[in-house]
């Protein structure tokens, strides 16, 4: 029996205070990302970027750079992190409150300088990008005002990171190529990638795949939520019912979602969402 007092509390800020809190953390979590393009070594679809959630910050970090330091967003507080152990007592971190891009590239420069980086690296373009909001234009972050949402953001994806490890292990378990439960800084979601096998001329890139994954939101949604999605995308009308929490999308995507506003009137959340993803990822991946 799941037990729902597993998963942390959510549902109790606006759904607008949430989106703002969302698309400072999106922002923020670039200097994540431009840190691990300008000093990891390259990788297919950018995956060097990708993220892991760490419950101790709570919040994104990179992949571990050449000397051992790991940047890190503190999503609940929206702080920057380096750190080069597992000791908080060698953390170096800087409040967002308050702050501009320009001041945190000027710390974060400054910092990763002092352990031999070349800060220029830094300021290489992004290859994608990000939704309009005022930081992007110079205008300062403000965590204070939206503390509250963040840390209901960090409670929603430290839960997507536990639901979404947990599928993913039942996944492994039949077989499946089910890969680490990372962050994608260009859209802010967390998911892994499943892969069905070869096809029939043995290209493993054109294999079908199976996004299992957890979005804060974004333009298909203004709340946090759950997908499951299959590319080449199934005809909808062969696919049978989902649990209650869960609908069947087929506007310009084809996937099982799952929104926050659902989840949050379910008696039990954790199990709930579960559920739906056990359902979804058989139906998606042809064991159902």
């Amino acid at each position: 029996m799941t037990l729902s007092f597993d998963w942390q509390n959510v549902g109790r800020i606006d759904r607008s205070r949430l989106a703002q809190a969302r698309l400072q953390a999106h922002h923020a979590a670039q200097w994540l990302a431009r840190a691990a393009r300008a000093f990891l070594p390259p990788r297919p679809e950018d995956s060097h970027t990708n993220l892991g959630w760490d419950d101790a910050l709570p919040g994104l970090e990179t992949h571990a750079l050449p000397d051992g330091t790991v940047v890190g967003l503190n999503i609940s507080d929206l702080a920057l992190v380096l750190r080069s152990g597992s000791s908080a007592s060698g953390w170096q971190m800087i409040s967002l409150d308050t702050r501009r891009d320009a001041d945190i590239r000027e710390w974060l420069g400054r910092a990763l300088s002092a352990r031999g980086f070349d800060a220029g690296k830094l300021d290489a373009a992004s290859p994608y990008e990000m939704p309009a909001h005022p930081i992007g234009h110079g205008t300062p972050y403000a965590a204070a005002a939206l503390a509250a949402a963040a840390a209901e953001l960090a409670a929603w994806y430290a839960n997507a990171n536990r639901a979404l490890s947990g599928i993913r292990q039942r996944l492994l378990a039949r077989g499946l190529n089910a890969p680490a439960v990372r962050c994608w800084p260009h859209h802010f979601d967390l998911d892994t990638l499943v892969t069905l096998g070869a096809d029939a001329l043995g290209a493993e890139a054109l294999a079908p795949t199976v996004g299992v994954g957890f979005s804060p939101g974004d333009v298909h949604y203004d709340e946090p939520y759950f997908y499951v999605s299959r590319y080449p995308a199934p005809d909808i009308a062969t696919l049978p019912a989902l649990p209650a929490v869960g609908h069947w999308h087929a506007n310009r995507f084809t996937a099982a979602i799952a929104t926050g506003h659902k989840i949050v009137q379910a008696a039990d959340r954790q199990a709930e969402v579960e559920t739906f993803l056990q359902v979804a990822t058989d139906v998606m991946t042809g064991a159902l």
